[in-house]
């Protein structure tokens, strides 16, 4: 990548943010495992220091397992459940929440010895400040979420499984958008306000599908209505209105209708915008990476679809979830090219001003 800002550059900073940009980005995928295989509930106490070693012998194995054995989910879906596949399903919660003890680990001490090595940017203190903060909020909301699914729910709710999911991308943006501040160094100019608007629109609608997506996942809906372009047969499905609002956050059919249409609109928008950046020829590859987050839309709306009609088989959920993450990734990598380069139009007159 050509550099774009002044002389503060700092590659270990950068190589070091996106290091944990990529565990953040495995945590999501195995994330998605996780819920895929209904093993978020599988224990049932947060144990920040004690619980990074899972159960070492079989009487510590038996006491997690009853338990779990107390929990609704295991009541009503998993009852007779053996040893072993409670075992297989602890693994992945206990994976998950082991990679959130690493990428914690993985960023306040190379932080704190690299702040000791005065190799952090003044200006990029309080962001990293702040990525840690978020990091530790996101074991909470983590713990929060897993509570909602221990007493009277066989899941965990699914605006809060949304939640967790959502502050994780934020954090990988941010993380992301940080380590291109480290690597090109400060801002010298900016681009007219109409692109960066429309890069930031294309961001905050994938985040927002991503979201959608979240709520999908919580509400199961990905198993129901496996037919596309129809909802079995018709265009908008059954809703169950009498939940009121919460239709929108737990109804199965209109949680994945509203993924599908906003899929849609999203599809279209990238297009336009990635057409649009490369009609006026902008500099600095910013017609090109507009080409990079249409691809990159298209190809996971194809992969969402073949996940759909095969009633979201492991691997291909999990492929699903990982393709979100980095079609959030290339929006959030073409917004920052956007704000930090000058484009050089090579048509003159008012469609020199941006796309808004």
């Amino acid at each position: 990548m050509k550099r774009l800002g002044g002389g503060d550059q700092s590659r270990s900073v950068a190589i070091w943010l996106w290091a944990v940009a990529a565990l953040v980005f495995v945590m999501v995928v195995v994330g998605g495992v996780t819920r895929l295989t209904g093993s978020g509930l599988s224990i049932t106490e947060w144990k920040p220091i004690m619980g990074a070693l899972p159960p070492m012998n079989h009487a510590q194995w038996m006491d997690a397992f009853e338990k779990y054995k107390a929990i609704p989910q295991y009541q009503q879906i998993n009852a007779g459940m053996s040893l072993a596949e409670f075992q297989g399903i602890f693994f992945w919660e206990w994976l998950h929440r082991l990679l959130g003890r690493l990428i914690g680990v993985a960023f306040a001490v190379p932080f704190a010895v690299l702040l000791l090595m005065r190799k952090v940017q003044r200006r990029l203190i309080s962001r990293c400040v702040v990525l840690l903060g978020l990091g530790g909020l996101q074991g909470l909301i983590g713990w929060w979420m897993v509570t909602s699914g221990l007493s009277e729910r066989v899941d965990v709710a699914p605006e809060r499984l949304a939640t967790h999911l959502g502050l994780a991308l934020i954090i990988f943006m941010g993380l992301i958008w940080t380590g291109l501040e480290a690597w090109n160094g400060e801002e010298r100019s900016r681009s007219p306000g109409g692109w960066s608007r429309g890069a930031a629109i294309l961001l905050g609608a994938v985040f927002i599908q991503c979201l959608l997506g979240g709520l999908v996942a919580g509400a199961k809906a990905g198993f129901v209505y496996t037919d596309w372009p129809l909802m079995n047969g018709a265009v908008f499905p059954p809703v169950e209105w009498g939940k009121g609002a919460l239709a929108f956050l737990h109804d199965q059919a209109l949680v994945q209708f509203n993924h599908r249409i906003w899929a849609y609109g999203l599809l279209i928008g990238g297009t336009v915008y990635a057409v649009q950046a490369w009609r006026w020829r902008l500099a600095e590859g910013l017609g090109a990476s507009g080409f990079v987050v249409a691809a990159a839309l298209w190809l996971q709306a194809l992969l969402g679809v073949v996940t759909l009609m095969h009633a979201v088989p492991l691997w291909l959920g999990a492929l699903h979830q990982a393709g979100a993450a980095l079609v959030l990734a290339t929006a959030t990598v073409n917004l920052w090219l956007v704000r930090r380069s000058q484009p050089r139009l090579f048509v003159s007159g008012p469609r020199s001003r941006g796309l808004f």
